[in-house]
């Protein structure tokens, strides 16, 4: 599912305009962006919790050339299910 076929199933289900709802999915991905960003957590009972975890940095493998090379450090988002959402998907 793309982000339009998003905003069309949430406007169906929630019986709100298109519009509308595309504004509250973008205000939401803003919002959790830069709640992220500034290292917060967001935790959604029953449908999961979003984190920041940082990755160190490692050496790696060029599958092309057989070289080594060095990743760097990075900071990546971390997705954990919550029991509801997990159990629908079972």
């Amino acid at each position: 599912m793309n982000k339009t076929e998003l905003i069309d199933a949430v406007a169906k289900k929630a019986g709100i305009s298109k519009a509308d709802t595309k504004k509250a999915i973008e205000a939401y991905m803003a919002v959790t962006g830069d709640a992220l960003k500034k290292g917060d957590k967001i935790a959604i009972v029953g449908f999961g919790t979003f984190s920041v975890q940082k990755r160190a940095a490692r050496n790696g493998h060029n599958p092309r050339t057989g070289k080594s090379i060095k990743i760097a450090a990075k900071k990546v988002v971390k997705f954990k299910a919550g029991a509801t959402l997990a159990k629908k998907v079972k």
